[in-house]
């Protein structure tokens, strides 16, 4: 008998080591079978996989994320599964597109910490050794004295893999947020974080111009994926709306200013909702229907709070965007956390 520390695809042609307490999908990312994921915490479904042979170890899941009919077939998250024994699953499905790279702990440096809004700070990491990922994607920031861990989204392009730059948002009686970062960390800190996380990625695509929808420190991921777009292509057509409560939630202006007058193609649009100012108020999707006609030749990226990433996916099909062709990341606090 195998060890109970081994589970099996079920193709035959790959098997993964997993270790006591080990969760399934960290399992198959560490060691290169690559699994679709986005929140790591049991609440999108996106890491589902079909158990043929063999027990393993879950807590219930919400019938929101995994249908009474699904668990009844073997469905589980492998984000919150353990096995119990040899297990085998039927194989995920290939996606060409994924970015496959290799899960792994990162150790780094805080190079800095800076106010960039009311309650946000950006926190810079100088790493270890270089990290390869995709932008879009993101690490676990392990919260020194405790064993839990807190999402966050890379906001610079794969091409600076000596450093993180993250976007972070006090949440009251945050335990990462309140209880360390905005208490205690500062440059010179050690951190530990695992990654990369996450298939919320920037995929090329020439003949498509971007749509970038965020909310709050929804921009991070979409700095990211609007300088690796950039990178490849000067001219890329690219229209980034952000949206947020009042003016002194507003960040990175500069920045996206400064990049619209550099590229001609690129468009920076704010957006208030809750405070009147000179520029646009109301909510991004709005904003985007009030700007385009048409949304049939272009691709999009949204990332925020879950209602404004459901209101801005009804407003791109409205103006007649492919749904292939939408990518979403929504953040929510803990416990139903992805990365904030």
């Amino acid at each position: 008998m195998a060890s109970a520390e081994t589970f099996t695809i079920s193709t035959g042609k790959s098997s993964v080591s997993c270790g006591p307490d080990q969760k399934m999908l960290d399992a198959f990312l560490r060691n290169g079978v690559w699994v679709p994921n986005s929140c790591n915490q049991g609440t999108c479904g996106t890491c589902k996989v079909r158990v043929v042979r063999g027990t393993a170890d879950h807590p219930p899941a919400p019938d929101s994320v995994l249908s009474v009919a699904e668990q009844e077939q073997g469905f589980v998250l492998s984000c919150q599964t353990t096995p119990s024994s040899d297990v085998v699953i039927d194989p995920p499905a290939e996606n060409p597109d994924s970015p496959g790279h290799v899960l792994r702990d990162i150790a780094g440096t805080v190079g800095a910490v800076t106010e960039i809004a009311a309650d946000t700070v950006s926190v810079t990491v100088l790493l270890d050794e270089p990290l390869d990922f995709t932008a879009g994607q993101y690490v676990e920031l392990a919260v020194p004295g405790t064993a839990e861990t807190r999402p966050y989204s890379m906001a610079n392009p794969p091409s600076e893999p000596d450093k993180l730059e993250f976007h972070i948002r006090r949440q009251p009686g945050g335990l990462a947020t309140e209880g360390w970062i905005f208490q205690t960390l500062d440059v010179g800190d050690p951190v530990t974080m695992s990654g990369p996380w996450g298939d919320f990625c920037f995929e090329p695509d020439e003949s498509a111009g971007l749509i970038l929808l965020a909310g709050g420190t929804g921009l991070a991921p979409l700095k990211a994926i609007a300088r690796a777009a950039l990178a490849a292509d000067p001219d890329r057509e690219i229209h980034v709306y952000h949206g947020v409560r009042t003016r002194a939630e507003l960040y990175d202006v500069d920045f996206w200013e400064g990049l619209a007058a550099a590229h001609p193609g690129v468009r920076y649009i704010p957006c208030l909702s809750r405070e009147q100012w000179s520029g646009r108020t109301g909510y991004v999707g709005d904003a985007m229907m009030e700007d385009i006609a048409s949304c049939r030749n272009h691709a999009a990226y949204l990332c925020g709070p879950p209602a404004m990433v459901e209101a801005g996916v009804k407003a791109l099909k409205r103006r007649r965007m492919s749904p292939r062709r939408i990518r979403r990341e929504k953040y929510t606090p803990a416990a139903g956390l992805v990365p904030a």
